[in-house]
């Protein structure tokens, strides 16, 4: 192949992927490690770079001979590592076995030769690589042995249902303990099916290429036996990941365990799989894609029956107004009456600490926007990239999204550093080299084909040497936005970020955040709960009778009103999934817990009228909510358009679909008397009221 990548028109394709294709292999196998979407294809390539705990901070680095210059070897990158894309069509790909296709998009997993052939193709209209998925960061408090108080408290039973007849899902982490007693009756266990994508070996199911799934029969068996053997069903049929507190069990026990709201629904569950291993990090794919292979498993095992799935993760990147699309998938796809999806709103709500050693703010600070009044005028933002034992060793992204009617330039500072740029509308700086080695990528796009909109991607980029990794510089990161044309001068700003993590010796990978003076306390839903259909849910707590600090704010960028509700999320007590006889229970706080809270009671309105679509279960829900004491009706950032009421939202899905006809009268022969409403003080006119009359039309007029 002649063509170059370097050469590629970026008309069709997200700038990432171009970052991806111009750099070593090496390079990428470092990516690959934080990239979700992105795979090296040997363990050998994968092994070619250090693992990305080692990084050093750029003080520490030598100044030379150890470390290997960025270079660009195109072809080796081509055949050696592999991408995760989302692709809007014109036509109708053809179906790839184990990918997802529908109405001209496509999720494919390429080499990056095939996405360079693609792009070329006339019928492209946009690929864009799959979004690494925000995983839930629940606050864990005690596990005890007190079972949690009744979901709905003071509605009896036999108001709500108990869900019999539904299929629950749950899209989860950290493993489900199918065989805890919120899930078993008379010795088996109410899940049906467990597809655990991160599973090397076992049993597939029909259409599916990794991973393996658990049915009920495996359940049941593995329970028999392990009762005869006294060992844990888990040593039998294991999962991927089976974490003592996990959060899709305590997920599931909320929306339908026996102490949950749906008490008679059968619950099928999908593992996203969460490599641990830097190795199987850089050669598994654990994006975005995964999650709608998700949504089609459980969606093809429900069939014919109604199904509420709740998904408790997030994404950041794309533009926050439902156009993306995983979004614009997901909206076709309840568009199918018996179908809803509840997304938690996201626990990015808190803006600053709540105590000396509280970084929780670190984790909210991820939305700026402001407005450039006109042309001629500047927009600084500071972009904190933190240090103190806290490095980061991870590709930092920032997206800018402005109006189309708009022109813009950028500026980037480093750290005491020298300013970049401009860069103006329709230019590109890619692969920048500092002096301290870290790399800078700027993209400065028009009319983004999802949306019309103008974007700006910025990324900093570690060194990722073949025998070392130096970490981006800590300090306040300075990005300007310059006012070319002017017409509406709005922008809104999202940092793309990492989950901590901790490394082990006493330091930290930690995200980069927006600094006090920039960040704006609004628009932090998650993009994924920005979907049209998709029902998002916001933190409620109750004691303080407000949103938690931590729960994700509205709107969305296209003003669009999101979260849509919020339920009870703070001090829930549920399952406590692989944890020990004596702490069956445990305590957690968040979106999270919100979340299934409302997917359940849908199960409860699906139950009641299982032909409702997403979009009546969305406007029964809002109808329904009732406002805080004190509050009004009037949709707010941060609680959405209330708490959710389950006992009126079921009452109201039981008849929402009833009709009464009129009954038709006979006329009477002559027309009524009608009388005249008098004045106060004056009697009414007993005179029939006289017949008003038409004013000619002027032209009729003489």
């Amino acid at each position: 192949m002649s063509d170059s990548w370097q050469n590629v028109v970026l008309r069709n394709q997200h700038p990432k992927l171009r970052m991806f294709a111009n750099c070593d292999a090496d390079v990428s196998s470092a990516k690959s490690e934080v990239q979700p979407a992105l795979r090296v294809t040997t363990e050998e390539l994968a092994a070619s770079t250090p693992p990305l705990a080692t990084a050093i901070a750029p003080e520490d680095a030598p100044v030379s001979g150890t470390t290997k210059k960025h270079g660009v070897d195109v072809q080796a990158q081509r055949a050696a590592v592999e991408v995760s894309v989302f692709i809007r069509s014109t036509d109708s790909l053809p179906p790839v076995a184990g990918q997802q296709t529908l109405r001209g998009m496509a999720t494919r997993r390429m080499t990056l030769d095939e996405v360079y052939d693609l792009a070329r193709d006339a019928g492209t209209i946009f690929i864009e690589p799959a979004d690494a998925l925000k995983l839930p960061r629940p606050i864990k408090g005690s596990a005890g042995g007190t079972a949690p108080a009744r979901r709905v408290p003071g509605v009896t039973p036999a108001q709500l249902g108990d869900g019999k007849g539904m299929l629950i899902g749950i899209i989860d982490v950290e493993g489900f303990d199918w065989a805890h007693t919120d899930f078993l009756v008379g010795g088996k266990s109410r899940f049906v099916s467990i597809w655990d994508q991160g599973a090397k070996v076992g049993r597939n199911r029909k259409g599916l290429k990794r991973g393996r799934v658990i049915s009920a029969a495996d359940m049941q068996t593995a329970l028999t036996d392990a009762a005869k053997i006294h060992v844990s069903p888990h040593d039998l049929e294991p999962q991927s990941q089976m974490v003592v507190g996990s959060h899709g069990t305590h997920v599931a026990s909320i929306a339908a365990g026996n102490s949950g709201l749906c008490s008679a629904a059968e619950i099928a569950a999908v593992l996203i799989a969460l490599p641990e291993d830097e190795i199987d990090r850089r050669t598994s794919f654990y994006d975005s894609t995964c999650l709608l292979d998700a949504v089609y498993y459980l969606l093809d095992l429900a069939g014919e029956r109604p199904i509420s799935i709740n998904i408790s993760l997030g994404t950041n990147g794309h533009a926050h107004d439902g156009s993306s699309i995983l979004d614009r998938w997901i909206d076709a796809l309840l568009s199918e009456p018996g179908r809803s999806i509840c997304i938690a709103a996201g626990n990015a709500g808190q803006e600053r600490p709540e105590a000396p050693d509280d970084l929780g703010y670190m984790m909210g600070r991820i939305h700026a926007s402001g407005k450039i009044d006109a042309q001629g005028l500047d927009h600084i933002l500071e972009w904190q990239v933190v240090g103190d034992k806290i490095k980061d060793a991870s590709e930092n992204e920032l997206e800018i999204w402005y109006e189309p009617q708009d022109r813009l330039a950028i500026s980037i500072r480093p750290p005491d550093g020298d300013w970049i740029g401009p860069i103006q509308p329709g230019e590109f700086l890619e692969n920048h080299q500092l002096p301290d080695r870290t790399l800078i990528s700027v993209y400065n796009e028009l009319h983004h084909p999802t949306n019309g909109a103008n974007y700006i991607a910025t990324y900093l980029t570690p060194f990722f040497g073949s025998n070392l990794i130096i970490g981006i510089p800590a300090g306040v990161w300075q990005v300007r936005l310059h006012g070319l044309v002017i017409r509406d001068g709005a922008f809104h700003a999202w940092i793309e970020r990492d989950d901590p993590a901790d490394l082990g010796d006493g330091s930290y990978f930690w995200p980069s955040f927006f600094t006090e003076a920039s960040h704006v306390d609004t628009s932090s839903v998650s993009a994924l709960a920005c979907g049209q259909r998709i029902v998002s849910v916001a933190n409620l707590d109750e004691l303080k009778r407000r949103a938690h600090i931590t729960s994700s704010q509205g709107p969305t960028r296209d003003g669009r009103l999101k979260p849509d509700i919020t339920a009870p999320g703070t001090g829930i007590v549920a399952a406590n999934g692989f944890g020990g006889p004596d702490d069956p229970w445990i305590e957690m706080t968040g979106t999270s817990m919100a979340s299934p809270y409302v997917a359940g009671v849908i199960g409860l309105m699906l139950a009641a009228e299982p032909t409702l679509t997403a979009a009546q279960i969305l406007g029964i829900i809002k109808a329904t909510a009732r406002p805080l004491p004190g509050a009004t009706y009037q949709w707010t950032n941060d609680l959405g358009f209330g708490v959710i009421s389950p006992a009126a939202c079921v009452a109201e899905a039981s008849h929402a679909l009833a009709r009464t006809e009129l009954k038709k009268t006979t006329p009477p022969a002559t027309a009524p008397t009608v009388t005249a409403a008098a004045p106060p003080g004056r009697p009414a006119s007993r005179r029939a009221a006289k017949p008003a009359t038409r004013r000619p039309p002027p032209e009729a007029a003489s």
